[in-house]
């Protein structure tokens, strides 16, 4: 896995770069938003689509969602524990929680997934979000966000979840798959051509969301805890949850490094509406992502050994 995570580095490093050096002086934020709008509303749902109109579906599929949202109960259930005993001000713990249960499944998850373990494992990077994270962010996340913050303007919708294209995409992939529906060849190869631009664009687009701004070493008590749930506990209950289900490798595996994934970055809006500590949230998300490309060599050596 070390290659595959040194060259998801240097698409991270590239955007890092671009945020720094601002080249034809546009600003990266706006580069940021202009990326992931097209990677979440026309590329990902393409990539979606080829995939699970391909993908064998059945009893592996509820595993993956089952599994994800163990993943997700321990990480929440752990860092509310963390906090009871240890408060703080609630846009500070609200920006914990977030970044402490909710993984980047898709934006780092797929490339690393795909490079690792090949073609095959794409599909479960989406459905272990679109089928867990997307659905469990986009309720008890959004309950969560508004119970430690506050928000401004309109919040999120009971009807959020709807407006996800990529979990459109699955579903329609998912029926064309299990009613037999032929893949055309043309559209497999206008979706193939759609679906190659969405790593590099994920990729990029999270270095353009890292930022280390100064006197971070004064937040290492919000951000350590987060780290040790969200790279070292999570993925290993995970990993028992799996041997205890009885799923076997390479699937098992797969499922523990999307466990083992950094913070998801698409947590910044979600701070940034409900007014949690954004700048904490930054940090969190910034650190898991540097920690994350050396733990998770090292989970995929623990598995494969």
């Amino acid at each position: 896995m070390l290659p595959v995570v040194l060259q998801s580095a240097v698409l991270i490093v590239c955007g890092v770069i671009w945020r720094i050096t601002r080249p034809l002086g546009i600003d990266p934020v706006i580069v940021r938003q202009v990326l992931t709008n097209l990677v979440f509303i026309l590329l990902l749902p393409a990539l979606v689509l080829m995939v699970m109109w391909r993908a064998p579906l059945g009893l592996d599929t509820l595993r993956i969602a089952v599994l994800a949202l163990f993943g997700l109960g321990i990480a929440l259930g752990l860092i509310l524990l963390w906090l009871r005993f240890r408060p703080t001000a609630s846009p500070v713990m609200g920006a914990m929680v977030l970044a402490a249960t909710f993984p980047n499944a898709t934006y780092l998850g797929l490339p690393v997934l795909e490079k690792t373990f090949g073609p095959w494992a794409r599909s479960v990077a989406i459905q272990y979000d679109l089928f867990a994270c997307t659905p469990f962010l986009l309720t008890a996340g959004i309950a969560l966000a508004r119970r430690y913050g506050t928000h401004d303007g309109a919040p999120f919708s009971r009807f959020e979840l709807f407006k996800v294209p990529a979990l459109w995409a699955a579903v329609v992939g998912a029926f064309f798959n299990s009613m037999k529906v032929p893949f055309p060849t043309w559209l497999s190869e206008l979706l193939t051509m759609m679906a190659a631009g969405v790593i590099p664009l994920m990729l990029i687009s999270i270095g353009l969301s890292l930022q280390w701004p100064a006197r971070a070493r004064d937040r290492l008590a919000e951000i350590t805890p987060v780290l040790v749930i969200k790279l070292l506990f999570t993925p290993l209950l995970v990993l028992g949850g799996a041997v205890a289900m009885g799923v076997a490798a390479p699937l098992s595996h797969a499922i523990v490094i999307e466990a083992a994934m950094p913070s998801m970055v698409i947590g910044l809006v979600i701070c940034d509406r409900y007014n949690l500590d954004t700048t904490l949230y930054a940090q969190l998300v910034t650190a898991s992502t540097l920690v994350a490309l050396a733990s998770l060599p090292l989970w995929h050596l623990a598995l494969t050994s």
